[in-house]
């Protein structure tokens, strides 16, 4: 274990080993001359990103700690977690692609004959300590162990909830192949992960594993997990093709225009994983809404319903102040209006996207109600309310 320097001579303090490492040497050297390392630090598309909270810290704490909000930001029992089996997935998918949400941002691909394991977080609590910090809503579908062989392991960034030190240390004793963000690298390196099996990648950059093409795309995010926040590893998104099929992965993410030049260069997709749970008005540029979700969705296809959205980054840790079902509820409406189609798979339960697509509101079962409806709608219903009044058909229908 590492240890931080102290101001006072002789004296330092331990450095919990999952802070990771921090980029130095040759990777230092790479990341300088990256075109979006400026300043010092990694820039974002579009421009400066609000990563701290905005707004009054005294407004924030007392929403997130309103005691009715608290009760609704977790299920009311225990979450319908499909039991993923080994017979689950030794059938090869009929349609050549299937994918398997393990919960939150951790995604299962197998994509023509490869599998592909997005963002694994097989760790009871996103944090640094495993006695503090959130902790899971529900049990991961199953062991880390019984996942069979993976081709590839893909990291978006480095945040807790997305790259997760044990996780990573149990991987590290397999075959598997990293592909990872610029930077990233040595915090599997201090892992134990060999460095001939990372694929380190700046935006816009390509590797090969096997017969897919995997490439590191642009996000709207930032990355940090010691003391300090240096902005030295870069977040990413990624687009993952093969022979017949092509996906995509938002990690974590604001909007931003730069779905419409993905989707150019590398859609349509047959499925796209967007993250839209972890919202908040105190952080709109780092996490997007599940209107917006569905809106960048619908701008990787080139503007029009096309393949299936996994909405992912929610259900299965208490990260932000809506309620557990929000993004769930939200979700179902904004696809329904848009006219998109979107799956709603329990934990663990594999689908085709080709196929018929898992869209049971199964979270209803066990969430409070949602206290207001998602907005586009109650306007709407507000406007038809109103345009009924004046009419004279309040009593009617």
């Amino acid at each position: 274990m590492a240890a931080f320097r102290s101001p006072s001579p002789g004296f330092s303090v331990p450095r919990p080993a999952a802070f990771g490492a921090d980029p130095s040497g040759e990777r230092m050297a790479r990341i300088r001359r990256s075109p979006h390392f400026r300043d010092g630090v990694f820039q974002n598309p579009g421009g400066t990103a609000r990563t701290r909270p905005s707004g009054s810290a005294a407004e924030f704490a007392k929403i997130y700690f309103n005691k009715e909000a608290r009760l609704r930001r977790s299920p009311q029992g225990p979450v319908p977690v499909h039991a993923t089996t080994l017979a689950d997935l030794a059938r090869p998918p009929a349609t050549g692609l299937r994918l398997t949400w393990m919960g939150h941002s951790s995604v299962l691909a197998e994509i023509d004959g490869q599998r592909v394991l997005f963002d694994p977080v097989w760790g009871e609590r996103c944090s640094p300590f495993p006695f503090a910090g959130p902790k899971r809503l529900h049990p991961v579908p199953l062991p880390l162990a019984a996942l069979g062989p993976v081709d590839v392991v893909v990291i978006s960034h480095d945040h807790y909830d997305h790259l997760d030190m044990p996780t990573i240390k149990a991987l590290a004793g397999t075959d598997t192949v990293f592909a990872v963000p610029l930077g990233v690298g040595g915090h599997l390196e201090h892992w134990g992960v060999s460095p001939d099996r990372l694929r380190e990648l700046d935006w816009h950059e390509s590797t090969r594993v096997g017969g897919l093409t995997l490439t590191a795309t642009p996000a709207r995010h930032f990355c940090g997990r010691g003391l300090r926040n240096t902005q030295h590893t870069l977040w990413a998104s990624w687009v993952v093709a093969g022979a017949e099929h092509r996906v995509y992965h938002s990690g974590d993410t604001g909007y931003f225009d730069g779905f419409r030049d993905i989707g150019a260069a590398h859609g349509p997709f047959d499925a796209t994983m967007i993250q839209l749970g972890a919202y908040a008005e105190f952080w709109p540029d780092i996490h997007m809404t599940p209107e917006e979700g569905v809106r960048a969705h619908l701008d990787l296809q080139g503007g029009g319903p096309h393949g299936a959205l996994l909405p992912i980054h929610w259900g299965t840790f208490n990260l932000a102040p809506h309620a557990w079902a929000e993004p769930g509820e939200w979700t179902k409406d904004a696809a329904e209006e848009a006219g998109q189609p979107v799956a709603f798979p329990r934990p663990g339960e594999p689908f085709e996207p080709a196929g018929e697509l898992p869209g049971e509101a199964w979270w209803r079962a066990v969430s409070q109600p949602i206290a207001h409806p998602w907005r586009r709608l109650e306007t709407a219903r507000s406007a038809a309310g109103k345009s009924r009044s004046e009419l004279g058909l309040a009593g009617e229908g």
